[in-house]
């Protein structure tokens, strides 16, 4: 399928959509599992309510395509889960530097799966990326649990993307979003008793507050529904790789839609404006480069 310049401005909107997570999750009052246990939970139903009324299909085909779909599920609750998670033991810069080394791992992950040649060239953006996020947070190696967390996180966001790449060849991409949001919710509230015993050691919050609603309506529908299910659908035509490369501009929308909501008036420091120039030259290097060398992008595996 033909990519289009439409294609790239629906990718950088959802991505823009991801930092805008930041912003929600900063202004919900609850912890950050039950947040995600209220964000797949409100993405499941509204996913199934918008499958009903559009009169789609709930069929996944097989028995095994519905256990990969529970599976992938999971992996997408733990990569929610370690990202937060490691936000909270060490601090966000260290859990988005982890998380960076998704377009990394895509790499790797995408050209195995699909019997290709892993590409030296997407390795190497990926690498940019890695400093142009370090320049930007300034990054800082007192944290290595944290870190191993926001690389868990990285890992597990490359995996669930692969998966779903060859998933939505044959499975509706709401489809896709549905089981997956079901089965990540199922999994988050499994994982409560560990959470309050051995993590927390204090009772669960489950009650939001009244605004509170409002946000995780938007966090789950606006940028769970469908920032979810369109990002599966864009892999029919990007590769897994540029998804995730591009994705690594979310918390440059996220500091930058920070600035402009919660009314931040300090000049950010030269760190920023040169890790988002790295950031922005390996996301905008990739479809030129692809282009020049479409022809060594097919080669099978060797």
């Amino acid at each position: 399928m033909k990519v289009t310049t439409a294609d790239y401005i629906k990718l950088h909107f959802i991505v823009f959509l991801f930092g805008f997570t930041a912003i929600l999750g900063k202004l919900i009052s609850l912890p950050s599992v039950e947040m995600v246990f209220y964000r797949t939970l409100f993405a499941a139903t509204g996913m199934a309510a918008l499958i009903y009324f559009r009169k789609g299909s709930f069929a996944v085909g097989s028995s095994i395509d519905l256990w990969k779909l529970v599976g992938t599920g999971l992996i997408v609750a733990l990569h929610w889960l370690t990202f937060f998670g490691a936000g909270r033991i060490s601090n966000p810069s260290v859990s988005l530097v982890g998380f960076a080394t998704c377009s990394f791992w895509a790499a790797i992950i995408e050209p195995l799966a699909k019997g290709k040649k892993i590409r030296p060239m997407e390795v190497g953006l990926g690498v940019a990326v890695l400093i142009g996020l370090a320049v930007i947070f300034s990054f800082d190696f007192r944290y290595p649990l944290g870190l191993v967390l926001g690389i868990a996180s990285g890992l597990t966001a490359a995996i669930f993307s692969v998966i779903n790449s060859k998933l939505v060849t044959r499975i509706s991409s709401y489809t896709i979003t549905l089981y997956e949001m079901s089965a990540a919710c199922l999994g988050i509230a499994l994982f409560f008793p560990v959470y309050q015993n051995y993590i927390t050691q204090q009772p669960l919050q489950l009650i939001p507050a009244w605004q509170d609603w409002i946000y995780l309506a938007l966090l789950g529908w606006l940028c769970s529904v469908y920032a979810y299910s369109q990002m599966i659908n864009l892999t029919l035509k990007l590769s897994v790789f540029f998804i995730q490369l591009a994705l690594n501009l979310e918390p440059v929308y996220g500091i930058v839609l920070a600035l402009l909501i919660f009314g931040r008036q300090e000049i950010m420091a030269w760190n920023f404006y040169a890790g988002t120039a790295i950031i922005i030259v390996a996301v905008a290097l990739y479809p030129i480069l692809k282009n020049k060398y479409e022809h060594h992008f097919n080669s099978p595996l060797q």
